[in-house]
């Protein structure tokens, strides 16, 4: 099923295509790029520990190590962001063919937010002999919650660059019918602007101290949802110097939390431009699933090798983490199918991205030397609808008991409170603490 899936989102010639409408300076002549991208996929799913392994164990690559790693240094951002765009794009019309529901009937969900990469070893020469952390840089990553699947993706080299710059780009690529949700850090007035301009809707908390507010309308009666009470008003900002219209009035959606965040708030701040239609209390049920992304990026990095910290360089440390989010469309697809393929027996079946991947993982390997590439090339459905049905089938046949979640209950707070550093730097026995309560089998 992966293999088919992998088929269908990023199929060879396609890359090859991909690569050479952006490749800058780059050239394929006799290391094409999708060879680049299917060792990267042995990496990131863990099937071989880095970039050199899975060089070496390859038995066709026609280069030298030193030109693989120039290539790999040398891909272009915007290579990367045209791979998760378009691999979503092909993956999207599958999803669509299963029953899965909506949020907000009418409405895309896009939420954006930024993955910083953890440091890497310092194997460049001009890292090394430098104290504190090399940064390879951050990536903007647009998620939609409804089909779990990745829909865009910024890479920046830079590590320092503030991520309200380098989400810009992401507001040539919005649509009407879109529906952007982000954290604070996003309410710039630009980024606002932008999405209005382009007859897209967004749920973005306020920021305390810009954009400034102009014009604030009264309070709408509290309503109750499950996590408190919610009241609404109409916002204007404030005009800036050479701004020939008025501005476009917004909601301001506020909550007052039952019990506070993890931070002390209990009042949270919503802007949006919905329609009068969307209840308050939908706008503010809708934001909850911002944290969605923050699970994907935990997903990323637990199930799927994102940060290689081999790569030192931005552009192969970014590459490496793009083949890691195409790779997990990959395994959001299939768990969707098997979801939804034993669901009349198991209707609450959650299925578990760790399992799935390891699941995977087990048998990939020995179907690559057992049916080589060549062969899946004849194997494609004609239609994603045909896909869909032929994941349904085989997915019957997985354990879907043994690929469930494992749920636990919440965790118990507990305050370890203040100890001396000689108590702190203690140690002690397991085995004889075990044997001493009892418990020692």
């Amino acid at each position: 099923m992966a293999r088919m899936v992998l088929e269908e989102a990023l199929p060879a010639q396609w890359i090859d295509e991909v690569f050479e409408a952006h490749r800058g300076q780059q050239y394929a002549r006799t290391l094409m790029f999708s060879t680049v991208v299917e060792l990267m996929t042995l990496v990131t799913l863990g099937l071989r520990p880095s970039l050199h392994a899975a060089a070496m164990q390859s038995r066709s690559l026609p280069v030298s190590l030193a030109a693989l790693y120039g290539k790999v240094s040398g891909t272009r951002p915007e290579l990367l962001r045209a791979l998760v765009q378009g691999s979503a794009q092909r993956l999207g019309p599958v999803m669509g063919s299963l029953d899965r529901p909506r949020s907000l009937p009418g409405w895309r969900l896009r939420v954006v937010d930024g993955n910083h990469l953890g440091r890497s070893e310092k194997r460049l020469g001009v890292l090394r002999g430098r104290r504190g952390a090399a940064l390879p840089g951050h990536a903007l990553v647009v998620y939609d919650p409804d089909e779990a699947l990745v829909r865009d993706l910024v890479a920046c080299e830079d590590a320092y660059e503030s991520e309200r710059v380098g989400v810009m780009p992401l507001v040539a690529g919005a649509e009407p019918g879109d529906l952007w949700v982000a954290d604070s850090h996003f309410c710039t007035r630009a980024l606002l602007q932008g999405w209005q301009d382009a007859a897209a809707s967004f749920i973005v908390r306020e920021h305390g101290r810009h954009p400034r507010v102009g014009e604030r309308g009264a309070w709408s009666e509290a309503v109750r949802m499950d996590t408190g009470c919610v009241r609404e008003c109409a916002i204007t900002l404030r005009a800036v110097r050479g701004q020939a219209q008025p501005c476009t009035p917004w909601r301001c959606i506020e909550i007052e939390l039952d019990e506070p965040t993890e931070s002390g708030r209990t009042t949270l701040r919503l802007w949006s431009n919905l329609p009068a239609t969307v209840e308050a209390t939908t706008i503010a049920a809708l934001y909850r699933k911002r944290w969605r992304i923050e699970g994907l990026f935990g997903r990323l990095e637990s199930v799927l090798d994102s940060e290689i910290k081999t790569l030192g360089h931005p552009r192969a440390a970014l590459l490496g983490f793009t083949v890691a989010v195409l790779a997990y469309n990959v395994l959001a697809l299939l768990q969707a199918v098997i979801e939804q393929a034993h669901r009349p027996a198991l209707p609450e079946l959650e299925v578990s991205t760790f399992h799935l991947a390891q699941h995977v993982k087990q048998g990939f390997e020995g179907l690559l030397v057992a049916v080589p590439a060549q062969c899946w090339s004849d194997r494609a459905e004609p239609s994603p609808e045909r896909l869909a049905r032929r994941l349904l089938e085989l997915a019957m046949h997985l354990p879907a008991k043994k690929l469930a979640t494992a749920k636990r209950g919440p965790k118990v707070a507990a305050s370890k409170g203040w100890v001396d550093g000689r108590t702190a730097r203690s140690h002690f026995s397991t085995a004889r603490l075990l044997k001493a309560s009892g418990r020692s089998p």
